[in-house]
């Protein structure tokens, strides 16, 4: 896990230069803000997240799996992650940030597939933004039925 990197991953690079080449302005890691969110517009009061799938749970995707050696250690550390995020998150929101969580699984495609970002930044209505967001696809067990 030592060689796990916690900061200028590719997908945050890729992230980080769709913002620049359209003129966004940002600062890295704010250390004073719940959670160095990676990318910060302070000009928009945005904090973006660039999650990976794998180590912050994203809801729905195949990308979060669970390892097959010591279970009850990757859950509990799965857990502890999950409840860190949302901790961090409900701080920023409540301090009248706005808060965007891209899931790694999304930013792999093509950057075009991106653009929406562009437009929802300077979009002051939406507080809260996952992508991509597979919860509304998920179908609780006990409504699936046996065709």
């Amino acid at each position: 896990m030592a060689g796990i990197r916690g900061s200028d991953t590719l997908p945050e690079m890729k992230v980080r230069k769709l913002l620049h080449r359209q003129g966004f302005r940002y600062r890295l890691h704010q250390r004073n803000l719940p959670g160095k969110p990676d990318v910060v517009l302070p000009r928009h009061r945005v904090c973006i997240f660039v999650h990976g799938c794998f180590w912050h749970r994203h809801p729905g995707c195949k990308y979060a799996t669970i390892p097959k050696t010591r279970e009850d250690f990757w859950q509990t550390k799965f857990d502890q992650n999950v409840k860190r995020d949302i901790r961090n998150k409900d701080e920023l929101l409540r301090s009248g940030w706005r808060v965007i969580e891209l899931w790694e699984c999304g930013i792999r495609g093509p950057e075009g597939g991106m653009n929406w970002l562009l437009e929802t930044i300077p979009d002051c209505t939406q507080k809260y933004v996952s992508w991509p967001n597979f919860s509304d696809l998920l179908v609780p067990s006990d409504q699936l039925t046996a065709i």
